[in-house]
């Protein structure tokens, strides 16, 4: 991932984001008369879904015409904050998850959005799930980003091979139970890897397991009174553990793979098992996508010294103050989060694909109930059982599970996790790569300390 810049109050980081801005090329500014907007969305599989559904009943019921670019995570973050950011105005809604929203709305780059979902009485704000509203709420209590689908992390494995191999995947597993299965099952079939786990730096790819590992390890980046610990023995520990585990017996080309790499890699049986997000269910349910669907297994995150080691997350839609078609871009975000666009989805293409994770009226659909009956009750209770304000064994300056809600954070965990994708590759170790990141967050900790 290039690194991302984060416009901080401080002059010079504002000075580069806006450099940075300036000199890429975007989609175009938003057509007059709120009949045609520009949507920003990550390249996620259900982002893909709604790119294909939105012409014929979106459009087609309100003649907005939405224009869609969609990108890989790691560019979907630079884009996204150099747009809203530096008030660029080329997107009239874009994806933007837990950490960006508590922070960009004390800049007052957001519309607020809480007051068009209490106007749509179908949309029915009381039923999305209380922690991806409090995520996506600001200082003030109102909603600044409506959630598409809500995600905590799981561990996801073959039953077949585990059946083969004998072994027994305990619902609440330990990292190190975890490593031993992943010897075990390594080369069960041919060309098959133990485990997959993301290895493309970007807080948002490899930071965010590692993030939740250092965790549950005892570490964390931060102690709550602003003293970096990124070369602790605790997130020293979690590292290595890390690193040896996916190389190892991890997915070729660990270095190189994110989220999209190892969803690929996990349905078409490269890979015996995944750490990662709960939203990847559906697709690995989706037998026209995965050669394994119907026979994947599900446990709870992996853990160490906590109980839980789950993360927090919804990849929501917003608003830029920038936007010129609030109206045609608010009726479409209510659409692409409703219970109807689900039931849409339910019928189009499967159950298992719908977007989840958000609404608890999606957990009692009978036809829901029925797809994800492996998965969706675990998924429901990680996000209820995931605690951004404690997610480890020590107090936090901030709230994060995956990441430190704090602006520099996108830059200091995406340098970081550079110099650990290296050590993945076999390119320096994980010494040099956390005393390196030490001195990173020692200078990010000092505008704190004060």
């Amino acid at each position: 991932m290039p690194s991302t810049r984060y416009v901080l109050l401080a002059g010079a980081a504002a000075t580069a984001l806006l450099a940075t801005a300036c000199s890429g090329a975007g989609a175009g500014g938003s057509s007059g008369g709120g009949k045609s907007i520009n949507v920003l969305m990550v390249g996620n599989p259900q982002m893909e879904d709604i790119a294909k559904l939105t012409k014929s009943t979106f459009t087609k019921d309100t003649g907005i015409k939405v224009n869609f670019t969609v990108l890989p995570e790691n560019e979907l973050r630079d884009k996204v904050t150099q747009d809203i950011a530096t008030q660029a105005g080329q997107y009239d809604v874009a994806t933007i998850g837990a950490y960006e929203v508590p922070i960009w709305t004390k800049n007052g780059w957001l519309h607020e959005l809480g007051s068009y979902a209490d106007k749509d009485t179908a949309f029915d704000k009381a039923d999305l799930l209380k922690p991806m509203v409090q995520s996506l709420s600001g200082s003030d209590g109102k909603l600044y980003a409506l959630p598409f689908y809500g995600e905590s992390s799981f561990l996801m494995y073959n039953k077949d091979v585990m059946k083969a191999k004998g072994v027994t995947v305990p619902e609440h597993p330990t990292w190190q139970q975890i490593a031993d299965i992943a010897a075990e099952v390594d080369g069960a079939e041919p060309g098959m890897r133990g485990i997959c786990l993301r290895g493309l730096a970007g807080w948002g790819e490899l930071g965010a397991p590692l993030t939740s590992m250092v965790n549950t390890f005892g570490g964390t980046w931060f102690t709550k009174d602003w003293k970096a610990q990124v070369n602790s023995p605790a997130f020293k520990k979690a590292t290595n553990f890390y690193v040896d585990l996916v190389r190892k017996h991890g997915e070729a080309g660990a270095a190189q793979s994110g989220f999209t790499e190892c969803l690929n890699a996990m349905s078409q049986k490269k890979v015996a098992m995944w750490y990662d997000a709960t939203s990847a269910a559906g697709s690995l349910e989706d037998p026209s996508a995965s050669k394994i669907a119907g026979h994947v297994g599900y446990a709870y995150a992996p853990t160490v010294k906590t109980k839980s080691s789950g993360w927090l997350w919804s990849w929501a839609w917003a608003m830029p103050k920038t936007t010129k078609n609030a109206d045609a871009a608010s009726k479409f975000m209510l659409w692409a989060s409703s219970k109807k666009y689900e039931k849409l989805v339910g019928d189009k293409l499967g159950w298992a694909r719908v977007p989840a994770g958000k609404r608890a009226s999606t957990y009692e659909v009978p036809e829901y109930q029925k797809a994800a009956g492996s998965f969706g009750d675990i998924t429901l209770k990680s996000i209820e059982g995931a605690d951004p304000a404690d997610p480890g064994v020590q107090p936090r300056p901030t709230v994060g599970v995956q990441y430190v809600a704090i602006p520099e954070f996108q830059d200091l965990g995406t340098k970081v996790t550079q110099e650990i994708s290296a050590a993945i590759a076999g390119k320096t170790s994980v010494d040099k790569a956390l005393d390196d990141g030490q001195k990173l967050a020692e200078a990010v900790a000092k505008n704190y300390q004060k």
